[in-house]
């Protein structure tokens, strides 16, 4: 079995593939003040609560955009299955992974995995989104190769924003306000931030189209995905195990698989 796990500044997603099937999938808060050891401690329960003996890995393959939690994650896991893990980049991706990008070194590593499942899965052209911390958006040509796309705060992030800077205005829940007329304080940020943010995906997913001469299909993956894809005009999928998919996909791939 392999173990993927996908690192953010917000969450971290873990989960174990057993060939090409997904079969458990966790998300934790990323504490990036965690050690190597309490890093293997706290992935050793996910795994037993699920009978998943440690012995059943065979490998482990790491995307991580927290420089500080990388090398612990790299320990934690060397000791979990007895070898290092593959580091996702765009060496690691190879083949996988054809960029048109000035420097693909630079590119974030979910960034990477998101563009490679994206391909394999939806074919090109095709556009990610992923609701994160930031909300990126990965662009799939009709050739088949990422050419960029945009890095932008996250919903929670601008919100957090929000609250820090507009002293009145309370930490609201970020739902579907049903009313794009807020006749409160909440409705009114909720209909701000959640169709705030739709319609800017919205907005930027045709510039793109336009500046591509063509329209693609709009994935959208993330942990706050779910709370914004249905209110999008553009956004034809969600797909919350993208990310996991594409690290099998590179991994496979570095391994000959």
């Amino acid at each position: 079995m392999l173990l993927a796990i996908d690192v953010g500044n917000t969450q971290t997603v873990l989960g174990v593939y057993d060939g090409k099937d997904l079969k458990h999938m966790w998300r934790i808060a990323t504490n990036k003040k965690e050690t190597a050891d309490e890093l293997r401690l706290k992935a050793r329960p996910l795994l037993e609560s699920e009978n998943l003996a440690i012995d059943d890995l065979e490998g482990s393959v790491l995307a991580s955009v927290v420089p500080a939690l990388t090398t612990g994650w790299v320990a934690a896991l060397e000791h979990l299955v007895g070898k290092a893990p593959l580091i996702c980049n765009a060496e690691a991706a190879g083949d996988l992974f054809m960029t048109t990008y000035d420097n693909p070194a630079e590119i974030g590593a979910d960034r990477i995995a998101d563009a490679v499942a994206a391909r394999v899965i939806y074919g090109a052209p095709v556009v990610v989104v992923d609701f994160g911390t930031a909300t990126n958006m990965e662009v799939i040509d009709d050739e088949g190769r990422f050419v960029g796309g945009v890095i932008a705060p996250g919903m929670e992030t601008s919100a957090a924003a929000l609250f820090a800077h507009a002293t009145k205005l309370a930490a609201t829940e970020l739902v579907d306000p049903h009313t794009a007329i807020g006749r409160t304080t909440t409705e009114a940020i909720q209909a701000g931030i959640v169709y705030g943010e739709a319609a800017r995906v919205d907005g930027i997913v045709k510039r793109i189209f336009a500046q591509l001469g063509y329209e693609a299909p709009v994935v959208a993956t993330g942990g706050l995905a779910g709370r914004v894809a249905e209110f999008s005009e553009t956004i034809t999928d969600t797909n919350s195990e993208l990310t996991l998919e594409g690290l099998r996909l590179i991994y496979d791939f570095a391994c000959g698989r």
